[in-house]
């Protein structure tokens, strides 16, 4: 028996419908944190083409978001909220579009260190990474987005809590990320002067990143 053109259509239509309601579910919303480390061990605060660099290598990160997903860039380095004012959110949405976000925060990421050298940002004695991941950890929800913070930093933490360049170990952190999908660092190791500098940082911070409650880590010296 021969459908009618208008049964075919009809027919592909029903068919389809419920697996593009499947596909759209599987794009959830997402919640993205961009990090800025504006200690000056970080390149990110001194060199342009690395800023550049680091610029297009994140936007790759949230140039597909799906409608409602999150975005929020901020700065850290000292224990300072005077110093770390630099706090930006964007939601996806019909009139914010994915690429749209993500090349404004592009640009952002790769004017540092213009804004630093213009006295607009301040480049920082100390890097807490923990502290502001800490802090973060209260504003976003693994439960109801999938969760991804990307961290621009050399990862060798220099607080209170540790002194990553010296030889020192991260203290071991509370289930802050539960069920969070990744924490990605670029650039770390950086300035460390050798392979076996980063691979300890990488295996300190991929074990914080586990018992943190991450699902995955990924730590980049390049790209």
């Amino acid at each position: 028996m021969r459908l009618s053109r208008a049964a075919f259509f009809f027919a592909v239509l029903v068919f389809a419908a419920p697996h593009a309601a499947v596909a759209e579910e599987v794009r959830r919303p997402q919640t993205v944190v961009i990090g800025l480390d504006m200690s000056k061990s970080n390149p990110l605060v001194e060199d342009s083409a690395y800023a550049a660099r680091v610029a297009q290598r994140t936007a790759a990160e949230i140039g597909d978001l799906p409608l409602k997903s999150r975005v929020m860039l901020r700065t850290f380095g000292s224990y300072d909220t005077n110093a770390n004012a630099l706090k930006i959110d964007e939601v996806i949405s019909a009139r914010s579009k994915p690429q749209a976000v993500a090349e404004g925060m592009s640009a952002i990421i790769a004017a540092v260190p213009h804004l630093v050298a213009e006295g607009k940002l301040n480049a920082q004695e100390y890097t807490n990474v923990v502290s502001f991941l800490e802090t973060m950890s209260q504003v976003v929800d693994c439960e109801t987005s999938e969760v991804h913070v990307i961290l621009l930093t050399d990862g060798f933490e220099d607080s209170e809590y540790a002194r990553l360049a010296r030889g020192g170990s991260l203290p071991a952190p509370e289930k802050l990320y539960p069920g969070c999908a990744e924490l990605t660092m670029l650039g770390l190791g950086q300035g460390g002067g050798s392979p076996t500098a980063t691979k300890r940082v990488r295996e300190q911070w991929t074990d914080w990143a586990e018992k943190a409650g991450f699902e995955k880590f990924t730590g980049l010296y390049d790209w």
